[in-house]
């Protein structure tokens, strides 16, 4: 069976296509296929408080190619969710029903908290991680960073926050924003175990990818401040040609970064793993467990 996912995020917008293979111990997630396409959604969200019609019409036309991609997979069940932008847009609702109407897709606006249960779906086996270790998630998006503290596989607290990459590349981040977040984390980190970061998002994929080393799931704080300090000192054109960024990938890595290495440094933080997993991957296992429930099936 093939389970879809669209994620209607500020910067991008991404379907992702899984096979999933029913066993005996349970759902087993593979990964077909994945587009992205760089809409952008944040830049109209947080500037103007509303979405322009230019950039619904691209949000359609890319729903609209996502929808006959699907048709094509055959998919069993698809979920839709919009993120951070649609959340802060005024006429998100209005986007809502349009979409709606000229796709037959239906998306959900979900909070930041339902956004950060979301991503954590998926059994910390499956990801490659350690269920009797404690982590702090740390999931960094255009338009905001969702935080959540596990504890020995279970998930203790989560918060979302309005601190992301096209916030602080428009000066919408302050000091006090900052502190909210160093605030939540002094009050919610467990000082008698010793913690490790899980970092999902398309910016510490692609450190990871390029500047981890082989064999070692995880990259250090000091390897990603020499990282930021590398690719800061280089122009946007050269972050395309030299590091092979995508150009809506190019200005949004360094402030990505930042909020990693602050996240990082206030939790005391040294490793951080990058799984590869994110806000598709949960869509994708609840769109399988509501559709076993639906079917009047157990899981």
């Amino acid at each position: 069976m093939k389970f879809a996912a669209i994620d209607i995020g500020s910067n991008a917008v991404r379907l992702l296509i899984e096979n999933v293979y029913e066993t005996a111990k349970g759902p087993v997630f593979h990964k077909d296929s994945l587009i992205r396409i760089p809409v952008r959604l944040g830049e109209d969200a947080f500037l103007d408080g509303a979405i322009s019609d230019e950039k619904i019409e691209m949000l359609i036309k890319a729903m609209s190619a996502m929808r006959n991609i699907m048709d094509i997979h055959k998919i069993t069940s698809v979920k839709i969710a919009a993120t951070s932008a649609m959340r802060d847009a005024s006429n998100n609702q209005e986007i809502v029903a349009r979409v709606f109407k000229e796709t037959g897709l239906q998306i959900e606006v979900i909070s930041g908290d339902s956004e950060g249960k979301t991503m954590l779906q998926l059994p910390m086996e499956q990801i490659g991680l350690n269920p009797t270790q404690h982590y702090l998630y740390i999931d960094v998006g255009g338009g905001s960073t969702e935080l959540a503290f596990f504890s020995k596989g279970e998930l203790s607290v989560n918060k979302s926050f309005n601190i992301g990459t096209l916030r602080l590349l428009n000066d919408q981040v302050s000091d006090a924003d900052w502190k909210v977040m160093l605030d939540w984390i002094k009050k919610n980190k467990n000082y008698n175990f010793d913690l490790s970061a899980i970092g999902v998002g398309g910016n510490i994929n692609h450190v990871m990818k390029h500047y981890g080393k082989a064999g070692r799931p995880y990259l250090s704080i000091s390897i990603l401040k020499r990282v930021m300090i590398y690719i800061d000192g280089l122009s946007m054109g050269d972050r395309v040609r030299t590091l092979g960024l995508k150009p809506d990938r190019a200005d949004v890595i360094v402030p990505a970064l930042k909020i990693y290495i602050n996240v990082m440094k206030w939790s005391g933080i040294d490793k951080i793993y990058v799984p590869k997993q994110g806000l598709s991957d949960g869509l994708i296992a609840q769109a399988y467990l509501d559709w076993k429930a639906q079917s009047g099936q157990s899981v």
